[in-house]
């Protein structure tokens, strides 16, 4: 595992307290007793322990297994890439001109090639919907113009493996190759076959937030974890089976005393003992699928 801990000092801010908001620094896992730190870390693995059996024959993991869920952009780069630093900011800051018509008609359905015999149909998503999901600032600074769309395919990395789908293929002016943005809709993620754990009954978990990325040869996986300003950072360990990986995240070195309500976001490497495959990644707190990319973003894991 892999951290770039971010530590602040945690401060005594008597006089903001009535206007600022302020929440304790301490944690059930406290490095400085280590009676109270093995116990923290018992709770959290039999926690990991439970989301694992949970989850292991029941029908949301059948579901899960029948299902299109993408673990990467949904919106990728041209393949010869920008052409100045100008349009990487365009891109980053989601700064685009239409300046061409785009489809109002397409095919209602699409389909999801794994390439084992196991396609699976599903509702596509207009160009113009498209367009604005990653279209979405026309401000005066740097910007990319978009001069027409037809559908195509791509590839895209999914919970099954590599999958051939449906692709809006956007024409840029001045590029060769095309912005693509996939067409084709993911699966409704299935209910979970247990609950989000108890606060406090966890021994200090905390949720992983989204999954950032994964190796090319699936050995270790990269995942958006949150911690406070008062702590050393956040810990994510994993619990391996045949069937899943459950990820369960806390912090270390968190202080006691009064501290900035802040949350930071930072990436932590977590490496396993096999390649990921087609195992399920789990998060330990919530008992819920790890989400690439932010839910809310261009590129969700699930509708």
């Amino acid at each position: 595992m892999n951290t770039q801990p971010k530590r602040s000092v945690c401060m005594l801010l008597v006089s903001l307290l009535s206007t600022s908001l302020l929440a304790g620094c301490g944690n059930d896992q406290r490095t400085d007793d280590g009676r109270a730190n093995d116990q923290s870390l018992r709770m959290q693995e039999e926690r990991a322990r439970q989301v694992a059996d949970a989850w292991r024959a029941s029908a949301a993991a059948a579901a899960w297994a029948q299902g299109y869920y993408p673990m990467a952009d949904a919106v990728q780069k041209p393949v010869s890439g920008w052409r100045s630093k100008a349009d990487e900011r365009a891109f980053e800051t989601k700064n685009f001109v239409l300046g061409g018509d785009l489809p109002s008609t397409a095919s209602t359905l699409g389909k999801v090639d794994w390439g084992d015999g196991k396609d699976l149909t599903r509702p596509l998503i207009g160009a113009k919907k498209a367009y604005r999901s990653f279209a979405l600032n026309r401000s005066a600074g740097p910007h990319l113009t978009v001069t027409g769309a037809r559908l195509g395919t791509t590839t895209i990395v999914t919970s099954r493996g590599k999958a051939t789908v449906p692709a809006w293929l956007f024409m840029l002016e001045s590029y060769d190759t095309p912005l693509k943005r996939v067409a084709v809709t993911p699966s409704k993620l299935p209910k979970p076959p247990i609950g989000q754990a108890r606060q406090g009954a966890s021994g200090g978990l905390r949720s992983i937030a989204r999954l950032a990325g994964t190796a090319a040869d699936g050995r270790s996986v990269t995942v958006k974890a949150t911690h406070g300003s008062c702590d050393d950072g956040p810990i994510v360990k994993a619990l391996e089976t045949g069937e899943s990986v459950v990820l369960y995240a806390s912090i270390k070195g968190a202080e006691s005393g009064i501290c900035p309500a802040d949350m930071i976001e930072q990436n932590v490497r977590v490496e396993l003992s096999q390649p990921l495959g087609d195992r399920l990644l789990l998060d330990a707190l919530t008992g819920r699928p790890v989400p690439f990319g932010d839910p809310k973003g261009t590129a969700p894991s699930w509708t």
